[in-house]
């Protein structure tokens, strides 16, 4: 996929991992099964993480590959990636959550990026 085509196909996986966050607290949250709040917190996380990184890739590695400076552009994805290990850490020794909330919502992008790529692929 080339890094133009990058655009839409991110607004289609961060669309549906909104939904299924949505849906997952919509079905699970009446019946006392997730936490609510560590469920938006895992959710957001996610999609904040990977709003980074595919702008990431779209704005800072392909330039850069362009004037063959792919060592700058892998090292401030390193470091955003650094940065985001911190804020987890953070999240879980400063904040109360329900890690199994949080991971149900953090793990709901895998889901959408598999459902948009299946959908993409059938078309």
């Amino acid at each position: 996929m080339r890094a133009e085509a990058l655009g839409p196909a991110v607004i289609r996986i961060e669309a549906t991992h909104a939904a299924l966050v949505a849906g997952l607290w919509l079905a699970l949250a009446p019946a006392k099964a997730v936490e609510p709040i560590s469920l938006m917190a895992g959710g957001l996380f996610m999609g904040i993480n990977f709003l980074l990184l595919s702008s990431g890739i779209r704005w800072v590695l392909t330039p850069f590959a362009g004037r063959g400076r792919v060592r700058s552009g892998v090292a401030l994805l390193v470091l955003k990636m650094a940065l985001f290990l911190g804020a987890i850490t953070l999240l879980f020794t400063r904040v109360r959550l329900d890690p199994l909330s949080f991971t149900l919502g953090f793990s709901s992008l895998l889901a959408a990026i598999l459902v948009e790529r299946v959908w993409t692929l059938s078309r």
